[in-house]
């Protein structure tokens, strides 16, 4: 027996023994017993009550920026090259909506523009009312008496006419008469000189006279003869000329009248246009009204163009241009935003997005001690995309091109006011279920 068991069983070692193996038999009834029990049905309530889960939080990088983004002020495309000639905002103030921020090297030019287009305007509607209202009433009654007055040079002159083709008339009747009675003694003293000549003819065929006083009266008959044919050129050369003078005063004195019954006949049709108030003419003036307040119009807008405004209520973040310079396309004259209400944009991991819900608190903390403490706030928009990071990470391990959504952040009145001149500070945003 000896040379079997070397050594000999202690009472404390068989108790050791017999507490273990009796431990393990009613470990396995247990198991058996808890194997035989049937399940517990789904919706039946069991009388433990369950352990709360732990509280998720996501955590992300982001950036601060106001609310509605920075914008660049900038006078329109339209007047491109346009300087600066006066700023009257600095970096960080606030300003309303509509308050000016520069004024363009143009503004005196175009200032003149405009009060050159308001006095057209003010001539335009001087002369539509002048259209409207027709002729002055002095203009028509010197027309009037106009009128009058050729009127009467009309009928005074057909008189002076009239009286002096009497007299040329007369004149010709009393010069017919007079030639006429000179002509006929001239012929009665012809014929006794040629009766006279024939009975002396007769007297010296018979030999009662000399021939020398028969030639005596054939000169006076000559003479006679002479004098007639004379009196007859005379009488012919006199009416011909009155006759030609009356010809002619008679011709004067319709041209003279004509002119004159032309001249009231345009003169009366000249009050008849004054007196009249045509709607064509007040159609026209009209439309010379509204061109004169379309040109207004277009260099008022001109004009207001020089003059740079805040498009909101916002403050200065940035002056891209001073004056003297010229306006760069696509840098504007200042930035401005609403920093009154400030952003955390946070970005969140596509794997942690669907725990990220509208209206959860969110706390935002700086990463580069930018500002002490804590920001606070709620989740006001979650992103649409999936894209790549823009914060970059510290860890130079981090992965860069790891997929993110952008979350943004609105921050209390107390936040933002806090971080309002901290845009686009780096800042680690921490989103509570």
């Amino acid at each position: 027996m000896k040379g079997k068991f070397p050594f000999k069983p202690t009472t404390t070692l068989i108790i050791v023994l017999a507490t273990t193996a009796g431990l393990a038999s009613l470990i396995a009834t247990f198991y058996s017993l808890s194997r035989l029990q049937p399940s517990q049905p789904k919706g039946a309530s069991t009388p433990a009550t369950a352990p709360k889960k732990p509280a998720v939080s996501v955590s992300a990088l982001g950036r601060l920026e106001p609310l509605g983004e920075v914008i660049k002020v900038a006078p329109p495309p339209s007047l491109g090259g346009s300087k600066v000639a006066k700023l009257l905002v600095e970096e960080g103030d606030r300003v309303a909506a509509g308050q000016i921020i520069a004024i363009l090297d143009n503004y005196k030019l175009k200032e003149k523009a405009v009060k050159l287009a308001e006095e057209d305007e003010k001539v335009a509607r001087a002369n539509l009312s002048i259209v409207k209202a027709g002729a002055k009433k002095g203009e028509i009654e010197a027309q009037k008496a106009e009128i009058a007055r050729l009127k009467a040079e009309l009928q005074g002159q057909i008189q002076q006419n009239q009286a002096k083709i009497a007299r040329i008339a007369a004149e010709l009747d009393g010069e017919k008469r007079k030639q006429t009675a000179t002509v006929g003694r001239l012929q009665a003293k012809l014929g006794n000189t040629e009766r006279e000549f024939r009975r002396y003819q007769q007297l010296a065929k018979d030999g009662a006279i000399s021939d020398s006083e028969l030639d005596a009266r054939r000169l006076s008959q000559q003479t006679a003869q002479e004098e007639l044919e004379e009196a007859k050129a005379n009488f012919s050369k006199t009416i011909a000329t009155i006759s030609q003078q009356l010809s002619e005063t008679t011709a004067d004195s319709d041209k003279t009248t004509a002119t004159l019954r032309k001249q009231i006949l345009e003169a009366t049709a000249n009050l008849d246009r004054i007196a009249e108030v045509r709607d064509v003419d007040v159609a026209k003036a009209q439309t010379q009204v509204e061109q004169a307040i379309a040109s207004l119009a277009q260099a008022r807008e001109e004009f207001n163009l020089t003059i740079v405004k805040a498009p909101f209520s916002g403050q200065v973040l940035k002056i891209k241009t001073y004056p003297g310079e010229s306006v760069v396309q696509g840098e504007g004259i200042v930035e401005l935003a609403r920093t009154e209400e400030m952003l955390a944009i946070a970005e969140v991991y596509e794997s942690d997005i669907s725990k990220v819900r509208l209206g959860q608190k969110a706390s935002v903390t700086s990463e580069n001690a930018t500002f002490s403490g804590k920001l606070h706030g709620r989740v006001k928009q979650i992103g649409l995309q999936i894209g790549k990071k823009n914060v970059l990470e510290s860890d130079p391990a981090a992965d860069i091109d790891v997929r993110v959504v952008e979350v943004k952040i609105l921050l209390d009145p107390e936040s933002s006011k806090k971080v309002a001149g901290l845009t686009n500070a780096k800042v680690i945003v921490k989103i509570s279920s």
